[in-house]
């Protein structure tokens, strides 16, 4: 009995580990989240002490990824920074697909006017840029990580709900769900008992993928001075205060710019691994 129920999350993870690419992204990840939860056994410095001695030093043995302006060791921060970022995609990502969730399943499920007018907000949502919207309620509001992440997670909602919509759809007919309504099942007990259970495989991908998506529009709020504030290390601005020096100290750029690309590359690796692993088309 045990080698059934874990059958199809042993066929999904070797499915998934045929796929180098996605494997190398996950391996990635891991270690960034490593490295992110041991960040002050990883290097001895810290990320806030100012060093007017070692000041815009290039990367050597003392320090990986060079110093800042203000003398500060680069790796270190970049180190500290991956806190943030790992932070901020998890919760605005959770934000996200909670909203879109109930939004989708209660949408697909009972039709008419309910979808009707649940479809529309949504439609008005996808209206607004989103990277604007999220500028113009942060410039009403002061500067904060925890704004961000609710921000971004209020504001990308709207693809979890239209996939998980069209699940629902496709669902809700099925011979399973009858049988649960013959039976006497309540509408909530089918949404969260039978339809959700069957329906998270393009959420889960959805999900993946908008974690990359949110380092991407934390890093780029923070390189604008209105994301993460100084001192606290974010890789959005790292790059701010790496901009001025690119002449002459390019470490400050590059350093921070590649573990954004990393980082982002990796987790979209990984979503597309996991999209190809849950297709029935490629079994």
């Amino acid at each position: 009995m045990r080698d059934k129920v874990s059958s199809p999350a042993r066929e999904f993870w070797e499915r998934f580990t045929t796929n180098r690419f996605a494997t190398a992204g996950l391996v990635v990840i891991a270690v960034l989240f490593l490295l992110s939860l041991a960040a002050a056994a990883v290097t001895p410095y810290s990320p806030d002490t100012i060093d007017a001695w070692h000041v815009l030093l290039p990367p050597s043995t003392a320090h990986w990824f060079g110093t800042d302006e203000l003398g500060r060791d680069v790796f270190t921060r970049v180190v500290y920074g991956a806190r943030v970022s790992l932070k901020v995609g998890f919760v605005a990502v959770g934000i996200a697909v909670v909203v879109g969730t109930v939004v989708g399943l209660f949408a697909g499920f009972y039709g008419g006017w309910i979808d009707s007018v649940l479809m529309r907000i949504v439609d008005i949502m996808l209206c607004f840029p989103t990277f604007f919207l999220i500028l113009a309620v942060i410039a009403m509001l002061e500067p904060s990580i925890w704004y961000i992440m609710v921000i971004i997670g209020l504001t990308g909602w709207m693809g979890v709900a239209r996939l998980v919509r069209a699940e629902v759809l496709s669902l809700k007919s099925r011979d399973f769900i009858l049988a649960a309504r013959v039976l006497g099942a309540s509408d909530l007990r089918i949404i969260f008992r039978h339809v959700l259970p069957n329906a998270l495989s393009p959420v889960l991908v959805s999900a993946t993928l908008g974690v990359a998506g949110a380092i991407l529009t934390e890093s780029a709020l923070s390189f604008l001075g209105i994301g993460v504030q100084p001192p606290t290390p974010s890789w959005g601005n790292i790059l701010t205060s790496g901009k001025d020096y690119i002449e002459f100290a390019w470490w400050l750029s590059l350093f921070p710019g590649l573990a954004i690309l990393v980082t982002v590359l990796s987790y979209n690796l990984v979503g597309e691994g996991i999209r190809d692993a849950l297709d029935p088309r490629r079994r």
